[in-house]
Parts: C-alpha cells; sequence; structure tokens
C-alpha cells in the first residue's frame, strides 16, 4: 500500500518543488516503486524532472477536470522506478473549475486510490498557497511533508500551516500525519540558520527529520538542466541531503508497517 506524501507549506521559496524531485528522484533510485504527482500549475517538477513543455501532453488537469484514467496521463520518468503525472498551466483553471465541483476536495483521492497497490511512495508537489489544488492533495495524502526554510519568517509560515493542518484533520482528512518537517537552504556558517534549526528541533523534537540540505550551488542549477540532483551532481552536498532523506523516509515506512504488522497479530 503506497504512502501518499504531500509536500506542502504555504509559503513559496523554502524549497518544495526541489524537496518533492530530489526526494521521489532518490526513493526511485533505492529500488521503491514511486510517482511524482505535480499538482502546480507552474509544472516546475515536471520541468525538473526532464519533461519540456508540450501542449499535446496529457496532464493532471485531464484527469482533475475530464475524469480520464491516470493510466493515460502516466509518464515514465529518467530515473528508474520514478513516474510521474505532469502538470501545465491548465491547473491554474482546474483550481477555479472545481470550485462548484460535487466533492470538489476528494477528486485527487478518488483519482489515486487505483494505485495505491502499484507504488511504494506517491509524492504530491503542492502549489505555495492554500487553494483547493493544495487542499486535494493533503486530502489524498497519508502525510505531509513541511519545507522550512532555515530563516525567522518561516517559523511563522510552519505555525500557520499547522494551523490549516488541524483544520483539514478536523474535517476532511482524519488520518492526515506530518511526516516531518526538514530544514532546507542551510548554511551552517551563518548564527541565524544554526539558531533557526536549535529552535525548530527544540519545539517539534523528533517530528524534525535528521537529514538537513544545505544552500548548494549545484541542487540550484540541476533543475535548469532537467535532472534531479543524483544524476546533475550525485557527489554534491545536496545530493547526500536528500539521499538520506530518502533513506528516513523508507525506515519510517518500514517502521509504521512493522506496528501496524504487530498491533494486527495482537488483536487477532
Amino acid at each position: 500500500m503506497a504512502r501518499v506524501i504531500a509536500v506542502a507549506n504555504q509559503k513559496g521559496g523554502v524549497g518544495k518543488t526541489t524537496t518533492a524531485v530530489n526526494l521521489a528522484a532518490c526513493l526511485g533510485a533505492a529500488e521503491q516503486p514511486t510517482l511524482l504527482i505535480d499538482c502546480d500549475s507552474q509544472a516546475n517538477s515536471t520541468a525538473a524532472i526532464g519533461f519540456p513543455k508540450d501542449p499535446s501532453r496529457r496532464t493532471l488537469y485531464h484527469t482533475l477536470i475530464l475524469g480520464e484514467s491516470f493510466d493515460k496521463i502516466i509518464q515514465k520518468s529518467q530515473v528508474e522506478g520514478l513516474d510521474v503525472v505532469p502538470a501545465d498551466k491548465n491547473l491554474a483553471g482546474a483550481a477555479v473549475e472545481l470550485v462548484n465541483a460535487e466533492n470538489r476536495e476528494y477528486k485527487l483521492q478518488t483519482a489515486i486510490k487505483p494505485l495505491l497497490d502499484k507504488y511504494r511512495f506517491i509524492i504530491l508537489d503542492c502549489p505555495p498557497a492554500l487553494d483547493l489544488l493544495t487542499l486535494n492533495g493533503l486530502v489524498a495524502a497519508s502525510a505531509v511533508l513541511i519545507p522550512i526554510q532555515c530563516e525567522y519568517l518561516a517559523l511563522e509560515g510552519v505555525s500557520e500551516l499547522l494551523d490549516t493542518l488541524m483544520r483539514i484533520r478536523r474535517t476532511l482528512n482524519p488520518s492526515l500525519e506530518i511526516e516531518g518537517i526538514l530544514l532546507t537552504m542551510y548554511d551552517e556558517r551563518t548564527t541565524l540558520s544554526r539558531q533557526v534549526a536549535t529552535d525548530l528541533r527544540s519545539f517539534f523534537g523528533t517530528q524534525v527529520f535528521q537529514s538537513v540540505i544545505p544552500r548548494n550551488v549545484r541542487l540550484a542549477e540541476a533543475p535548469s538542466f532537467g535532472k534531479p540532483i543524483i544524476f546533475y551532481d550525485l557527489h554534491s552536498k545536496g545530493a547526500e541531503g536528500y539521499t538520506q532523506l530518502a533513506q528516513e523516509v523508507i525506515a519510517n515506512a518500514e517502521k509504521r508497517a512493522g506496528t501496524g504488522a504487530r498491533s494486527a497479530h495482537s488483536g487477532a
């Protein structure tokens, strides 16, 4: 059964797309069948994983608005073990078109259901706003991964996001968990980065991933070449950070599966 992880933060510029693309690529490379779904009309994940613009390509829009099966839309990526549901600018219209749709918050969840036994992980790259596309992502997800830039304004953003998650839990998705908080754009040379990291760890404890994503030029360059960092520069600090993150996510999933098996056994 797939673990569906929404990568979300209402604040832009925190490394959300970078995280979605590179986590998905590292999971695929670790022989974990993974699907990356680009839920953002800017289609940055689609481009960063190596798909040039193509107006004739079917995208998430065709599923959410026209009801087409993901089977017609899923593309193989350059990473063995990683498939992609691309996005394009039409998704901006989808957010408006969904407003009057029946069960509008559940469209993505319904579309994903047939895929849950096909993949180990499904990664959703959500837009940097709390619109209907992000809501669809959070309703479809088992858990949310929150990238946070190591600066003080980011700390304010995370409390807003957690309030939103609490509301979604109460109303639309009671089983939504926090996969973890990820420190991004970390610069160990600055007091600010170190202080923000310390504050987050003291406040959120084990909810903060051990893996940290550093400020890294190679990581910033990779999307313009349409490559995840493990294909662009495997030996960079950025590749190291995302490889470690993927291992943490895999370990957490295995631990969760083990706990579920034990509780099922004890209940039998």
